[in-house]
């Protein structure tokens, strides 16, 4: 006779996984307002410091008043219009190159080492040498945020056309396809997931560029905000600023993973 225990003890597992799934789709976003609900009764308690962390509430007042004087949109304006013209600087020659590297193995050999010794340096090193070149100005900001999202699309492109199966590219010569067909039809469809990969994670590290060279040189950004704010203690303008940059890359990141479920809906992720 066959046991049914083991269906019985999958079926409750099953049960139990359902249930707990439930549990935590219902209480995760309650979850960062506890712990806002925590930190506000630590700050006036004084079991936090205050002056480092000053309750949420007081934070959102600052923030209104930021908002109602126009200062916080304009620094939001400054960073993004920064992000943006840094991404396309630096995503279109990381995808072309990415491409060609990938699927050319003699230029791969050739330049490979090059941008391997490239990436280990710290791209904020560099901004002294950037503020030199191309002054206080907007390109110093633009040429930074580019260098650093030229990486980040570059070895994901390059890694996802390194992953295609050799077998396209035969198809597509015994089909008579041209190499730049083949590149337009097969290394980029088929690297598109890799690619995006690369975009949603250069957008975080742009963000986090663009607000270290907005510390120095500049007078406008979310970093000078920070900064500012650091150097007339204004704590909770500082934690303005932080939540403000945050959101502002959560939604970026958003944009871009909403265009890559447009344009490349075959991708796992």
């Amino acid at each position: 006779m066959v046991s049914t225990s083991p269906s019985r003890e999958l079926l409750v597992g099953r049960l139990r996984s359902e249930r707990s799934g439930r549990v935590a789709r219902i209480a995760g976003p309650f979850t960062p307002i506890l712990l806002l609900l925590i930190w506000e009764v630590a700050s006036r308690s004084g079991i936090l410091d205050a002056r480092f962390f000053p309750p949420p509430t007081s934070i959102v007042g600052t923030f209104a008043d930021l908002v109602a004087a126009g200062t916080l949109q304009s620094h939001a304006l400054a960073t993004l219009s920064r992000v943006g013209v840094g991404l396309v600087l630096g995503a279109v020659p990381g995808l072309l190159l990415g491409i060609a590297l990938g699927a050319v193995p003699l230029l791969r050999a050739l330049f490979g080492p090059i941008f391997a010794s490239l990436l280990p340096i710290p791209k904020i090193a560099i901004l002294p040498l950037l503020l030199l070149i191309f002054g206080l100005g907007e390109a110093s900001k633009w040429v930074i945020v580019a260098i650093g999202v030229f990486f980040y699309v570059f070895y994901n492109t390059m890694g996802g056309v390194l992953q295609i199966q050799p077998i396209y590219f035969d198809v597509a010569k015994s089909s008579g396809a041209s190499r730049w067909r083949t590149w337009t039809t097969v290394a980029l469809p088929a690297a598109l997931p890799s690619i995006f990969t690369g975009l949603k994670l250069s957008v975080g590290g742009a963000f986090v560029i663009i607000a270290a060279s907005e510390f120095v040189g500049s007078r406008t950004g979310i970093g000078y905000l920070i900064w500012s704010a650091w150097g007339t203690l204004s704590v909770a303008k500082m934690y303005v600023g932080i939540v403000t940059i945050s959101l502002l890359g959560y939604l970026a990141g958003l944009l871009v993973a909403l265009l890559e479920r447009r344009l490349v809906p075959w991708s796992r992720q």
